[in-house]
């Protein structure tokens, strides 16, 4: 059975992008433009990681994190945050909210590919 990630960002080339790179390795592929539909699509599709933006309309990613990390149904589902947002108060609020991991724009999806192995191998 393939390991269903939710990707979450309002540029629809990022959503492209990851749903194609993360499709190649096997993995099924949800995808959701802001935070609001985010938390509806991880209660309802049960995915086994997020990829989560932060500037985002309606929810943004921080606040999609700290729900996610604050209901029982999805506190155990690992967050890798994606962002532009590179400063270090950005990353500290990431962890703060219970981000697991923090990944800055530009990426290599090859590396994002890798932490998300990491995160579901264990």
């Amino acid at each position: 059975m393939s390991r269903k990630i939710l990707i979450v960002d309002d540029e629809v080339y990022i959503l492209h992008i990851l749903d194609f790179s993360l499709g190649a390795e096997g993995y099924e592929v949800i995808t959701a433009a802001d935070g609001e539909e985010a938390l509806e699509k991880a209660r309802q599709e049960r995915p086994d990681l997020v990829v989560l933006d932060v500037m985002m309309p309606k929810v943004d990613g921080f606040e999609a994190c700290r729900r996610l990390k604050n209901d029982p149904e999805t506190r155990e589902l690992p967050v890798i945050l994606l962002t532009a947002k590179g400063r270090e108060v950005d990353r500290k609020m990431g962890i703060e909210v219970g981000a697991d991991d923090y990944i800055v724009k530009p990426f290599s999806p090859s590396k994002l590919i890798q932490k998300i192995e990491s995160f579901l191998s264990v």
